[in-house]
């Protein structure tokens, strides 16, 4: 009968840590990726979670034409390297920051109108060798715009 009583604060604690969590990376994402958009009007989506070593996350967005665009990209300090790739409807990469020392931002103009995916990857650190947990962290995605004159 006690284990139905403990149950319940159980799943009370963990909902609590991932709303905690959440809440702590959208302050992480306000305060480290909103001002790498400078220059940009921030679409007013803020896109984060805790990834660890390893692990990737997709997210979907839809671009549109006669607009100057940037993508920003940012994981805790903690974390390695954060490696993102957009792909259009036809699998083709359009653009990875692996090819340019992981840079967290990206500029860009479409000439139509399309839906991009996103793939973003914690690159491994290769410390799970010598028995070190992986870490994990912040990884923040931010969108900014520009309306062409």
């Amino acid at each position: 009968m006690r284990a139905l009583k403990i149950i319940p604060v159980l799943a009370l604690f963990i909902f609590a840590s991932i709303n905690y969590a959440d809440a702590q990376c959208k302050a992480f994402a306000k305060r480290e990726c909103l001002p790498k958009l400078s220059g940009y009007t921030h679409d007013g989506n803020y896109h984060a979670a805790v990834l660890i070593e390893g692990e990737e996350a997709e997210l979907y967005k839809t671009f549109y034409s006669d607009m100057d665009y940037r993508v920003s990209i940012v994981g805790d300090s903690q974390l390695p390297n954060i490696e993102f790739r957009v792909l259009d409807a036809n699998k083709n990469v359009l653009y990875t920051n692996k090819d340019k020392d992981y840079a967290n931002t990206w500029d860009f103009k479409l000439q139509a109108s399309q839906q991009l995916k996103l793939v973003v990857k914690v690159t491994s650190s290769g410390n799970q060798s010598s028995g070190n947990a992986p870490a994990n962290g912040c990884v923040a995605i931010m969108f900014g715009f520009k309306l062409k004159k």
